[in-house]
């Protein structure tokens, strides 16, 4: 296993290979393509295109996949001959690589990719972006054609996927809820997402270019701003956004302080117990004093700091407020525009006439179902004079022949057997036709009866397929 580390200003670099295989590709392992890969450009690519696009297109995906495992987005020519040795030789055409990769976009100068993000970040950056635009410049104006060995190289592509993985940290985080940071919290922040300095720099210039942070100074402390979710792009840092910040930053000195009187009070308090256990009282009433000072003190700051968190909690509120009310102005002005046309005499107008139309359909309606269609030419006078005979007729035809009511009451059932003659002859007359059964059927259905148990007269039990038939 080999393990090199360079250092380079603020930058250092580990690399170890261990595990070639997963690092570079299976070609890495053929010695005759890997001397052609590693000899020299032609000084003209027209000579041998072929030749001259292989080796661009062998080494550009490597650089970068390079600079992502090792989490760096920048690289130098230096970094990049180091990293590439095989068999105690270097790659000849890396710097040809690196001017076709920047022609393409892929990569940029440094210096160049802080004066098109904001030429004031110069100031406050880190050492390189102020030291290496100089030897960048000194060496355009000597006019030399080569990518000089120290000079710093952004990824693009690499640089983009930090701003996003920090901007993400950042709104994952405890401290997403305060419009600004230090860079030192900032720092301690993305740790994990920025190694050094320097890429937390880039990080934050690309988000910058993105319009979703800003940075300035503030009492000789840079102070960053991210853009809230929601926001297309951040708002400038404002005199509000810094007596925030101003407050934060009391309340959470205080809170440090706070704690540490109570551990120094503590302290005196252990301190008391161990002398009067040694029998030294004097010295033990002093450190009490001192405790009793302390908490005192401690007891002032703590006053001093629900103070600051109470003038918090309103402004809090009052963002909160702001917020409702220019929710309910863009309410108000939606509904001023929708209801700009419509007054209350222009719906009376409506409503009269939806009205009138409902009137005059439930007119035609009733016309349309109380018209009598004739077109027979028959008088209606004489069609009901037909119905109406045809209407006794059937009348006629539907009663039965059945006897007069007698108009006389019958006798109650206690009263005498007599009958006198007036009710006789109120009496329908006996039927004087036969029934139209012989005698000899009347002996048939005779001997085809039984007595029953019950009394039923025989009269009742006569078949009713030879019933007698009622007289007319």
């Amino acid at each position: 296993m080999l393990v090199i580390r360079f250092s380079f200003g603020d930058m250092s670099i580990l690399l170890g290979r261990e595990d070639e295989s997963t690092e570079f590709p299976p070609d890495w392992a053929d010695d005759e393509r890997m001397s052609f890969l590693f000899s020299a450009f032609k000084e003209n690519r027209e000579v041998n295109t072929a030749d001259w696009d292989s080796k661009i297109d062998f080494w550009t995906p490597l650089i970068i996949s390079s600079c992502r495992r090792r989490g760096a987005v920048c690289v130098s020519l230096n970094e990049l001959n180091q990293i590439f040795q095989r068999k105690g030789s270097m790659p000849l055409g890396l710097g040809t690589v690196i001017q076709a990769m920047t022609r393409c976009g892929k990569v940029q100068k440094e210096s160049e990719f802080a004066a098109n993000v904001d030429s004031g970040w110069l100031s406050w950056g880190v050492g390189l972006l102020l030291v290496r635009p100089l030897k960048w410049t000194l060496s355009t104006l000597l006019g030399s054609n080569r990518v000089p060995l120290e000079e710093s190289f952004v990824v693009i592509e690499l640089v983009k996927e930090k701003a996003a993985e920090l901007l993400d940290a950042y709104r994952r985080s405890p401290l997403a809820g305060r419009a600004l940071l230090s860079f030192q919290e900032l720092r301690t922040l993305c740790s994990h997402v920025c190694q050094d300095e320097t890429t937390l720099c880039l990080a934050l210039l690309q988000l910058q270019r993105e319009k979703q942070v800003t940075v300035s100074l503030h009492e000789g402390e840079k102070i960053v701003k991210f853009s809230q979710p929601g926001q297309g792009r951040v708002s400038p840092v404002s005199d509000v956004d810094l007596g925030i910040y101003q407050l934060q930053r009391s309340e959470k000195l205080l809170g440090e302080r706070v704690e540490e009187l109570g551990q120094e009070a503590e302290r005196c308090r252990d301190e008391a117990k161990a002398l009067l256990r040694e029998g030294k009282k004097s010295q033990a009433l002093w450190c009490l004093r001192g405790r009793k000072r302390m908490e005192k003190r401690a007891d002032r700051l703590y006053a001093q700091l629900e103070t600051i968190k109470g003038i918090l909690d309103r402004i809090a509120h009052s963002q909160t407020d702001r917020l409702v009310m220019q929710a309910y102005q863009a309410g108000v002005a939606a509904l001023r525009v929708s209801l700009k046309d419509v007054t209350v005499e222009r719906a009376e107008s409506l409503v009269d006439q939806i009205q009138e139309l409902c009137d005059s359909q439930d007119e035609v309606n009733q016309t349309l179902a109380g018209a009598a269609l004739d077109s027979s030419g028959v008088d209606t006078d004489e069609l009901e004079e037909e119905l109406k005979s045809l209407l006794d007729e059937s009348a006629t035809d539907e009663q039965p022949g059945l006897p007069e009511v007698p108009s006389q009451p019958l006798p109650s059932r206690g009263a005498p057997a007599a009958l006198s003659d007036s009710f006789l002859s109120s009496l329908p007359a006996v039927p004087q036709s036969s029934f139209g059964i012989t005698d000899e059927e009347l002996d048939r259905e005779l001997s085809r009866l039984t007595l029953s148990d019950t009394g039923v007269s025989q009269r009742d039990r006569i078949s009713p397929v030879k019933r007698p038939e009622t007289a007319q």
